[in-house]
């Protein structure tokens, strides 16, 4: 005789596997979602490439036939990455240092010096890494730019902003560190007109003369590991939505497993009485 409940026939209904039910759901919605925005991370790089190839193939050109001093800090975007020269003069007492960056796996400093040109507008110039000081006048005097004028030639990037929780600078005063290439608040400090765009140097005549600052390697082009990262969420993904039905079965076909009836008892049974002790401990017979 076998045994099967009703409620063993329906175990997936109770609320520890329903519980599964929804956890499982969200886990196969989560990673999908996170596969497509891999995706989309990728197509984003992909385009950045595109942009970067096009833009810096370019002809070289002076910056000021590129690039119109007057313009707002971000309706310049589709300049970025072109390939541009200036001539000009430094001024070292404007130096500032972008904390927090590295270079090959040092903290260090980018160091930046507005080059006055002949256009009465400063081109703010990213001229490379210093790796990290203690006090930013010890980085200051190590990355000194060098007197007189000097031809540059890089490429530009636009003003940077911060996004989410970074960190902020404060709004007035003279800084010589900050947190981003900020290029209003670099021009609210240095009291002269910037150009809307800065410069990432990538060489210099005449060349510097010290080891300091270190030049940027230029932006790489290479799509990361977005893609590999999309597919093992989809990986995730697949195996939770095809996991959890298998789970389910598997229960479902070990709770239908027959199971043996315990043994009816016997009701008046012919066999033989069992021996009754007696007050002495013998045994006596039928």
């Amino acid at each position: 005789m076998t045994v099967a409940t009703p409620a063993a026939r329906r175990f997936w209904l109770r609320p520890k596997w329903v519980v599964g039910h929804v956890l499982v759901v969200v886990l196969v919605v989560a990673f999908v979602n996170l596969g497509f925005w891999q995706l989309r991370r990728l197509d984003e790089k992909r385009a950045v490439n595109a942009a970067i190839e096009a833009r810096s193939s370019l002809p070289l050109r002076p910056v000021e036939d590129v690039v119109d001093p007057a313009a707002g800090f971000g309706d310049v975007d589709d300049l970025v990455y072109r390939r541009v020269s200036a001539r000009g003069t430094y001024d070292p007492a404007a130096s500032v240092l972008v904390r927090s960056r590295s270079l090959d796996g040092r903290p260090g400093f980018h160091v930046l010096t507005p080059l006055v040109t002949g256009q009465a507008t400063a081109l703010v110039v990213n001229r490379g890494f210093a790796p990290f000081t203690a006090e930013s006048a010890e980085a200051l005097a190590a990355t000194r730019p060098p007197s007189g004028e000097v031809e540059v030639t890089g490429l530009l990037f636009s003003t940077q902003e911060r996004e989410g929780i970074g960190p902020t600078d404060p709004a007035e005063g003279v800084l010589r560190e900050i947190s981003r290439v900020d290029l209003a608040r670099l021009q609210a400090q240095y009291g002269a007109d910037v150009y809307p765009l800065y410069l990432q140097l990538s060489a210099q005549v005449p060349a510097p003369a010290g080891a300091l600052p270190i030049v940027l390697p230029e932006p790489e082009q290479s799509e990361g590991n977005h893609l590999s990262y999309a597919v093992q969420w989809f990986v995730f993904a697949a195996i939770g939505a095809g996991g959890w039905p298998l789970l389910l079965r598997n229960t479902a076909r070990e709770r239908r497993r027959p199971t043996a009836a315990p043994p009816p008892v016997s009701v008046g049974s012919t066999s033989s009485p069992v021996a009754q002790p007696t007050n002495n401990g013998a045994s006596v017979g039928p």
